[in-house]
């Protein structure tokens, strides 16, 4: 806390016109300065010697002569009322008084008593630009990104421990990467055979529509809507002709010397005898079963 003195002060004195004592020594004080001192006479020479206050930095006595300054029952010369760290005189000036009995000015109190930076560790000054975190502070030059080690100021940071890390070195060391752009998923983002993407990112590789919350497959890494995954890419059913997805009715395929079928279609093309898991005779493009195959 910081105080201010109205400033020295002198104990009053005066002379006598008639016959008065020293209360100590009874010299008579007539035409003699004198101190009155709690409703008592004293003549100089013993108040310097017996009623004196002592000064708190010289342990000298405070003659009557002498401009004295004192704060909480404590004394001073006026001239030994000075700063312990720089000697400022402080006799009008703001001090402070610490635990230990030594008096600071305003400055040298800031620095003694002041939060200390967790970079640099020195005092931080009050009124200078500064920054508070989890209860701690930093000079804001000092508060610099533990990757790239510059000041954060104004801008977004995160923590990573007891590192401070600025928004585009946090994403660049610690963010998910997006399977298909390789490029740092900041916010949002979704997951797909437990591979990060960024949203905008999940799109049909033909037609480029964006496939979250939709019905998608995916072919060698690629991922397709159902329209262009029926056109582009998947293999046509040798017996009805339409594409085989895996959508909708049956996933199961036949598959025989490059040509497939949906496996309801896999049938024999006479009786109708489904042959999926069984000996069948090809002729053409048509299979039948092994009877039908002696009739014709």
């Amino acid at each position: 806390m910081a105080y201010r003195l109205s400033g020295p002060r002198s104990y009053a004195t005066s002379t006598m016109t008639e016959r008065f004592d020293c209360y100590y020594c009874r010299d008579n004080l007539h035409g003699k300065k004198y101190i009155k001192k709690d409703e008592k006479h004293v003549c100089t020479k013993c108040f310097d010697k017996l009623c004196a206050n002592t000064c708190a930095e010289c342990r000298r006595p405070i003659g009557a002569d002498a401009k004295e300054l004192n704060h909480k029952n404590r004394h001073w010369h006026e001239d030994c009322f000075r700063c312990a760290k720089c000697y400022k005189p402080l006799a009008n000036e703001p001090f402070s008084a610490r635990d230990d009995g030594k008096i600071m000015c305003g400055k040298c109190g800031s620095r003694e008593d002041g939060n200390r930076c967790q970079a640099c560790y020195k005092v931080v000054m009050p009124g200078t630009q500064n920054v508070e975190y989890k209860k701690k502070v930093w000079h804001e030059e000092c508060f610099t990104c533990f990757e790239c080690k510059q000041p954060i100021r104004s801008q977004s940071f995160l923590n990573k421990g007891d590192d401070i890390y600025c928004g585009p070195c946090h994403d660049k060391k610690f963010a998910k990467k997006c399977f298909h752009c390789k490029q740092p998923i900041t916010s949002g983002g979704i997951s797909y055979q437990d591979q990060p993407w960024h949203s905008e990112c999940f799109v049909c590789r033909t037609c480029r529509k964006n496939l979250a919350g939709t019905r998608f497959t995916s072919h060698e890494e690629h991922v397709y809507c159902v329209d262009c995954y029926k056109t582009s890419v998947a293999k046509q059913c040798n017996g009805c002709k339409n594409p085989i997805t895996g959508f909708g009715h049956g996933t199961n395929v036949v598959n025989y010397e490059g040509h497939s079928w949906h496996e309801y279609c896999f049938n024999c093309k006479k009786c109708s005898l489904s042959l999926a898991n069984k000996r069948f005779v090809i002729n053409g493009e048509n299979i039948y079963c092994p009877d039908c195959a002696k009739k014709l």
